[in-house]
């Protein structure tokens, strides 16, 4: 009997091992992550504001907010070279975002009134600069320029060329007078990662070793939020436990996050554990002092549910947050009207096959907005405004969700197999037990007939 289970738990661990699972040239698991079949689209919703004048004089922003604007997301893993005898590689993830307009709200020519970023940001830059400052409140008196402006879709997203900042390019070399949320970024990329393969570790599989050539970043005031942790957020590692928090690294949040399990899901007939950010992620250091260091400059903070994201912006004032501010102080919902948080469109959620380590489901939910905290120009002033959100989403592809449904129910026969070879040893064993008995009593009862006989 004991060989009977010994034999199945060596079965058992050649059908899971998670050592099978590497970046390596020929495998599935490269191929997919080299180029994921499962769809990506991206979603952005715009806060239109209502009431421009009114804000001016002092009230409160009222929006409205207005979407989806979809895009198919295509992301290859593309300049693809292995590295230290295949225990890492490089490769950039060129993204490219074609509008879906049968998804879409409306065409990318809607009109969308908002904040102007490219006047708020010249002036959040310059405002300690008399000389500069006072050609900025100039220009804006002059072309009648206002903190908010009306633009399409597309030149918010794209780019529009922009007066102020073609202006501004004549006295500062570095401006560029094009401005687009995702200006540059279409069939482009956000600079080389290196991966570990998990070669030589299942659980470093796709792990992010260096970005941009840097092993930690620079912008934040502690080691500990400087460090680049997990994967890029596209895979994980094989065999994930309810207990382990999943890391990962976002650029466009410009720091490191994590995930813990949430619950049992089941996405396509594929079962799987949902991870979502806790609020300790993003809140303020008196809730959790290791957020210390994502206070910049140094001290300070602006509340919990926020994020000052100036430093890897280019100094833009931008702050990102969960939409509608979900999980942020209350405040920051109170000032603006029209903000309505709720759980189920605003948080963001990763389900995971916990056998193989890929993603079933998954929903990234990010807003945008503008940090005024400063008198210029009519003496505006404002503490937190607004832009827009986003909403990236993908679901397993069905011949994906095929395969994997094939390796989960082969899962649950080799993990079953060693239970019923035990079952069966027991029965063998009971069979042999029994056939030794019958065998073994018509011996005693002839030896105990023979003395009788004798006597």
């Amino acid at each position: 009997m004991f060989l009977v289970i010994r034999a199945a738990h060596t079965w058992l661990y050649n059908n899971s091992s998670p050592e099978e699972v590497v970046l390596k040239n020929g495998t599935e698991a490269f191929e997919a992550w080299e180029d994921p079949p499962a769809p990506v689209y991206m979603q952005f919703y715009f806060f239109n504001l209502t009431n421009p004048l009114e804000v001016l004089d002092g009230e409160r922003p009222a929006v409205v907010e207005i979407g989806p604007y979809t895009y198919r997301e295509y992301r290859p893993m593309e300049q693809v070279t292995f590295q230290d005898n295949g225990t890492k590689l490089s490769a950039v993830n060129t993204k490219t975002y074609i509008f879906q307009r049968n998804m879409s709200r409306g065409p990318e020519s809607d009109l969308i009134r908002t904040v102007n970023i490219p006047a708020v940001t010249l002036m959040e830059l310059f405002k300690d600069h008399v000389f500069l400052a006072n050609v900025i409140s100039s220009y804006m008196r002059y072309q009648e320029t206002s903190l908010f402006t009306t633009h399409t879709v597309g030149e918010l997203l794209w780019g529009y060329e922009d007066g102020l900042l073609k202006t501004f390019k004549t006295l500062h070399l570095y401006v560029d007078d094009v401005f687009g949320l995702f200006y540059k970024t279409n069939v482009s990329n956000d600079g080389e990662y290196v991966f570990f393969t998990g070669q030589e570790n299942y659980k470093d599989y796709a792990r992010v070793d260096t970005w941009k050539g840097e092993s930690s970043l620079s912008w934040w005031t502690s080691d500990e939020c400087n460090m680049i942790n997990g994967t890029n957020g596209a895979s994980f590692h094989p065999i994930i436990t309810k207990t382990e928090p999943l890391y990962m690294f976002s650029s466009d949040l410009c720091r490191s996050l994590y995930a813990l399990y949430n619950e049992d899901v089941t996405v396509k007939g594929i079962p799987g554990y949902r991870f979502i950010p806790p609020s300790e992620v993003f809140a303020n250091l008196t809730v959790n002092p290791a957020n210390a260091g994502f206070c910049v400059p140094a001290g300070n903070c602006l509340g919990s549910g926020v994020l000052n994201v100036s430093g890897c912006k280019q100094g833009a004032p931008i702050i990102m947050s969960s939409p509608h501010f979900y999980q942020g102080d209350e405040k920051f919902v109170q000032d603006i009207f029209g903000m309505n948080p709720n759980k189920e469109h605003h948080e963001t959620t990763i389900d995971i096959n916990p056998l193989t380590g890929m993603i079933l489901q998954a929903a990234k939910r990010l807003q945008v907005n503008v940090y005024l905290d400063f008198f210029f120009v009519q003496c505006f002033m404002f503490q937190l405004s607004f832009f827009l959100l986003s909403s990236q989403s993908v679901v397993i592809d069905d011949v994906s969700a095929m395969k994997l449904r094939g390796i989960v129910v082969q899962q649950n026969v080799v993990m079953n197999i060693p239970f019923m070879l035990i079952g069966l040893g027991i029965i063998l064993g009971g069979v042999f037990m029994f056939l030794m008995c019958r065998r073994n009593v018509p011996e005693s009862t002839a030896a105990e007939r023979e003395p009788l006989l004798s006597s």
